[in-house]
């Protein structure tokens, strides 16, 4: 579908066309009507489909048409991490381009107290969009820094993220500030049982855009090598040695192991760096700046960093533990093979995790490539009987006794 198919904002579509943007995304497509008719709405759908544009489009539209009260915040956008917040803002200073009379401020900790007092004043002179992690948010509120009464759209980001993090009594106390007629849109990647209960909480018969998740993109190369736990650090060091290590992204399962793993990497004498949750705002931020200018060749990492964070020229993706779901495994190894570009993706198994990795594969549809463990390694761990082959037996030992007729139900 085509942007100019919509009931878009002239102005809104102009700053499109600068940005050579023509085409919807399906999730656009899908997302941005409703939203023009007022509707609540329950997106689920990966990053990089566009769903950033697929809400501030609309609300950008709609505050261009007028009706909205002057100097007073009309939109507030929960993001689960400063660096997310920072694209949303970037992303709507492209589309809000031709809006000469909507503003907009972004919200986060980890900076001094000059932007604290900044963030003060453009909410307290009635930014019409104020883009915010939960917990800033929260200071300000408390502080009586910031008036909620007008506010027409309340947009979460990356739900499952915020849930994940902590920040669900955050979220439901900003909601509770808010007028009682208004607009919420809710974006998450995954469906888990608690962004379930977060919905029908704060959406109001909401319609539900929901994309399956996509296979990953051909152009990454992925394997597998089954490991015991003490195997695993050995295969990261065999994988820097075929290659030395430059733009790696080494996912981890915990905090505590993603410390260790890091320490234990860097003794072995390669430049890499731990990002996990327990490191204050600031402490992050100079990871990913040092990561992204070439400073850091290795960043281990729990999922903090899977969503949401742009870096378009990743290598390699080690998933050191495997992920829980095939929806976080194409998260994961989607931080490879952007832009145009190829990668790899390596996944350590080891036996506990082989049923995960199963279905894994099942939902990708192949058998993922295994690699051979060097012989100084030790064996690793017997792949487990594929679960078809054993249901397929069991039904020919019930024919066997008699039981044909069950057995084929």
């Amino acid at each position: 579908m085509d942007f100019y198919d919509l009931d878009l904002n002239d102005y809104v579509l102009d700053a499109l066309d600068d940005m050579n943007f023509t085409d919807t995304t399906p999730i656009q497509e899908h997302a941005i009507p409703p939203i023009l008719d007022g509707r609540d709405v329950m997106g689920v759908a990966q990053t990089g489909t566009g769903k950033t544009a697929a809400y501030l489009l609309p609300v950008l539209s709609m505050l261009a048409d007028g009706g909205y009260p002057k100097d007073a915040i009309n939109c507030v956008i929960m993001s689960p991490t400063r660096e997310l917040a920072q694209q949303i803002d970037s992303a709507m200073q492209g589309f809000a381009y031709y809006l000469n009379d909507v503003s907009s401020v972004a919200v986060y900790g980890g900076n001094d107290g000059i932007r604290y007092e900044q963030e003060k004043r453009a909410m307290q002179s009635g930014a019409d969009v104020v883009i915010a992690t939960p917990g800033r948010l929260i200071s300000h509120l408390s502080l009586g820094n910031i008036d909620l009464s007008h506010v027409s759209f309340f947009i979460l980001d990356e739900a499952d993220r915020m849930l994940d993090m902590g920040f669900c009594d955050d979220i439901l106390l900003i909601a509770k500030a808010l007028p009682k007629e208004h607009q919420t849109i809710m974006f998450s990647a995954t469906m888990p049982g608690d962004i379930m209960s977060l919905a029908h909480s704060i959406l109001r018969n909401p319609v539900e855009v929901k994309l399956a998740v996509s296979k990953p993109a051909d152009n990454i190369h992925q394997s597998a090598y089954l490991c015991y736990e003490p195997q695993k650090l050995m295969v990261v060091k065999h994988l820097f040695e075929q290659e030395p290590p430059h733009r790696v992204i080494i996912f981890v399962g915990s905090k505590k192991k993603t410390k260790e793993l890091a320490i234990s990497i860097i003794r072995a004498g390669y430049n890499a760096r731990a990002m996990h949750s327990d490191l204050t705002q600031a402490e992050r931020d100079d990871v990913m700046y040092n990561f992204r200018s070439g400073k850091i060749d290795i960043l281990v990492a729990t999922d903090i960093v899977a969503r949401g964070i742009d870096i378009d020229d990743i290598a390699l993706v080690i998933n050191f533990d495997v992920p829980r779901d095939e929806e976080d495994y194409v998260h994961r190894i989607g931080r490879t093979a952007r832009a145009g570009r190829g990668g790899r993706a390596v996944t350590l198994v080891n036996e506990k995790d082989m049923h995960y990795f199963r279905q894994i594969e099942r939902f990708l549809g192949k058998e993922i490539e295994k690699g051979q463990m060097p012989e100084e390694f030790g064996e690793g761990p017997k792949p487990h009987p594929n679960p078809l082959q054993k249901r397929g037996r069991k039904r020919h030992y019930y024919r066997g006794k008699g039981r044909g007729a069950k057995g084929k139900k």
